[in-house]
């Protein structure tokens, strides 16, 4: 039977993610894999969620296990509110913080909207804005023409893939870009806690907290598989939101969002990042000195400040989408970065994720690559 004709018209946008293609084909176990964005399992507070989950069920019985509010848990908005200092009524929760880019989409793009972006940019987002018909642009091919930008998505703080940090005079001059053309941002933060050297920059929504949705996760800083996250906005646009989350999915998890308040509200949650933080310092650094050691000349990468990523260039002409399969062989994942950029370009770039590998597999994993890389010829 052919199903073809039962499809929507948005089917034929939806953009298949390579990483989750590298998961159902490749046992990461098996393999030296700097390919997905996985935490380390090391930095997740198992004794703390039994402790917590117990404390929950006594303290709220069944409660904890019924349907809740669309908004989210007032117990968790309100730790949210008071931790980083905005008022309860513009805080929402979300079922992870790639439904909050989702959500953000539907509820402001029409097909054939502008949204732009840097490049390169979070695949998720492209996803979710491609699956819309979005038309997505970069500050490369924008031009001065931003009369058709609905909002703008970034991440500014050691983004997914490059690593790389928007300082301060970067994000005001976003900023005023968006009030001169009227436009939104959307400001993606998973990253943001997670800093090993420099100091914090102000966030796009302190700047400008009339035009801007600022995201937020707990996948990166508690555990991914909680599937919670939040959104800052102004309340207008978050009653869309709530609107919209009805049909989606009525509710973030209640028992979750118990978890995730006494986590974040008891102090535990700043207890785990201090250990989570001095972990991906560590590791961070020894991916650093390995590239500096393994990677043949030509070879050049990013150095963030924080985060799980740092990106890698090569010479002119080498394509490591052509280069995967070779790699996968031999027995290392990554990334192709071209599948960050809108129009397929960069080629000769990969993302590299340095939380999810044990510290000792990590020198023979870069060995590994770069003796790929040094075995292969540009076209």
């Amino acid at each position: 039977m052919k199903y073809d004709k039962f499809f929507s018209a948005d089917v034929g946008s939806f953009l298949r993610s390579p990483v989750r293609e590298i998961f159902k084909k490749v046992d990461l176990a098996s393999i030296y894999s700097f390919a997905g964005g996985y935490p380390d399992a090391a930095t997740f507070p198992i004794d703390d969620v039994r402790r917590i989950s117990a404390q929950v069920l006594d303290r709220y019985g069944a409660k904890a296990l019924q349907y809740g509010a669309t908004q989210g848990l007032t117990e968790l908005r309100e730790v949210i509110s008071a931790r980083y200092g905005v008022p309860m009524e513009r805080v929402q929760i979300t079922t992870s913080s790639q439904q909050g880019i989702d959500v953000c989409t539907r509820v402001l793009a029409d097909p054939g909207d502008v949204v732009l972006t840097s490049a390169p940019t979070y695949l998720g987002a492209l996803q979710s804005f491609r699956s819309y018909r979005a038309d997505v642009r970069t500050f490369e091919d924008i031009g001065d023409d931003f009369s058709k930008v609905k909002f703008c998505y970034v991440i500014p703080d050691f983004q997914n893939p490059s690593g790389e940090t928007m300082d301060l005079e970067q994000r005001e001059a976003l900023v005023a870009l968006a009030r001169e053309h009227d436009f939104l941002i959307v400001e993606d933060c998973p990253y943001r806690e997670l800093r090993y050297s420099g100091e914090p920059v102000p966030t796009i929504y302190s700047l400008a907290p009339e035009r801007t949705l600022h995201l937020g996760t707990f996948s990166k800083v508690f555990a991914p598989g909680f599937r919670l996250g939040w959104m800052f906005g102004p309340e207008e646009l978050l009653d869309k939101v709530y609107v919209c989350k009805q049909s989606l999915d009525l509710c973030p998890p209640i028992l979750d969002q118990y978890l995730a308040a006494e986590f974040m509200g008891s102090g535990a949650l700043d207890a785990n990042l201090q250990k989570s933080i001095a972990l991906y310092r560590g590791k961070r650094d020894k991916m650093l000195a390995l590239l500096e050691k393994y990677m043949p000349a030509g070879v050049s990468w990013t150095h963030p400040e924080g985060g799980l990523f740092l990106f890698v260039t090569l010479p002119e002409g080498f394509d490591t989408v052509a280069l995967y399969d070779r790699a996968l062989t031999a027995g290392v994942a990554y990334v192709a970065g071209s599948f960050f950029y809108p129009d397929g370009s960069h080629r000769n770039t990969m993302r590299l994720n340095f939380s999810f590998l044990d510290t000792a597999r990590m020198e023979p994993g870069i060995r590994l690559l770069a003796d790929v890389i040094r075995s292969a010829s540009p076209l």
